[in-house]
């Protein structure tokens, strides 16, 4: 089967992987759940689901597995990402991959004996799903994807691009973020003193949270904003984006979709190559590794992602170090 043909049958609610030729199957058809907190009509959480089944495809040929995946996609509403963690759990999968922290809390509550891989997780000790990132014990494991500190590090990109803020808040919706949005506050804070920039709490629920908050950073003292990393935040970037732009806020995103979609800058973990490192772990699980024993996986790629276009509607213009720095430039 070519590459493409397989990114396009994978992208469906569930797909058979052939085994590579010569290989013969071992016992019974595994299946694996994919509980995604993106929305499906999200081009860029379709290509982490791809990247994940193309790895674990790979990783099962290789052990001659046969194994099927079922999707579901949760668009970072809560009551139906609990619904669906339910409805999940009752199809009793061999293994099921958690994208974001509230699925993976909410797929915890209703089992504590199918493994669970979890991906594109903050705090997995804080939200009590395993017990330590080298001995998680217990039935999960996975990858996390940003640590509480990166919270000050973001707000010093944003005044490291626009020079002149003096005051930036930071964005998250307490239903969904790493510690109901306090994963990120100490670093935030600690950064706004020594920056000598007043930090605002902007807690949103939905898009005109986001609106209200973002035109209230407008005009003088010159505001910036920092959206802290939240399942939420990603599905609702277009809003976000536009909003920033409308009001002339200068934002820092945690993910590198944002710019791609217009967004000013970016820095956080390539979400591709975590989705990606899952594949294997899960198989590993498949043949009879236990989650508990496997350690939690930190990030191993990390993106600095500008969009010089934005930038230039701003009136923005990159420091040289910046643009030296940058993994990747939007024209």
């Amino acid at each position: 089967m070519r590459r493409r043909d397989f990114i396009n049958v994978v992208a469906g609610s569930a797909f058979v992987w052939p085994i590579q030729a010569g290989a013969q199957p071992i016992g019974r058809m595994r299946r694996v759940g994919v509980l995604m907190g993106y929305a499906e009509s999200d081009p860029d959480a379709r290509s982490f689901a791809n990247a994940f089944a193309e790895s674990l495809q790979q990783s099962a040929a290789a052990s001659a597995q046969s194994v099927t995946i079922e999707y579901r996609w949760a668009g970072a509403d809560v009551d139906r990402i609990q619904k669906l963690a339910k409805d999940l759990v009752e199809l009793r999968p061999d293994v099921i991959l958690a994208n974001t922290t509230p699925v993976t809390v909410a797929l915890h509550r209703q089992t504590r004996e199918i493994p669970i891989v979890f991906v594109i997780v903050s705090d997995p000790v804080g939200a009590g799903v395993v017990t330590s990132l080298s001995r998680p014990g217990g039935n999960i494991t996975g990858f996390i994807n940003v640590e509480g500190a990166l919270g000050g590090k973001w707000l010093e990109l944003v005044k490291e691009i626009a020079p002149g803020i003096r005051r930036s808040a930071i964005m998250y919706n307490p239903d969904t973020a790493p510690g109901g949005g306090a994963y990120f506050l100490e670093s935030f804070k600690a950064a706004s003193r020594m920056l000598e920039i007043e930090p605002i709490i902007a807690p949103v629920r939905n898009p005109s949270d986001i609106e209200r908050s973002i035109a209230q950073l407008a005009g003088v003292p010159a505001g910036g904003l920092v959206v802290a990393a939240d399942g939420f935040m990603v599905v609702h970037r277009a809003a976000i984006i536009s909003s920033a732009a409308k009001n002339n806020v200068p934002a820092v995103y945690f993910n590198p979709a944002f710019p791609k979609a217009g967004g000013l800058v970016a820095y956080g973990a390539d979400s591709l190559d975590v989705f990606r490192r899952a594949g294997p772990y899960v198989n590993r699980i498949l043949l009879g590794e236990k989650p508990g024993d496997l350690p939690v996986q930190v990030p191993t790629k990390f993106e600095l992602v500008i969009n010089l276009k934005t930038a230039k509607a701003f009136g923005l213009t990159i420091p040289p170090a910046m643009l030296v720095r940058a993994d990747r430039l939007i024209e």
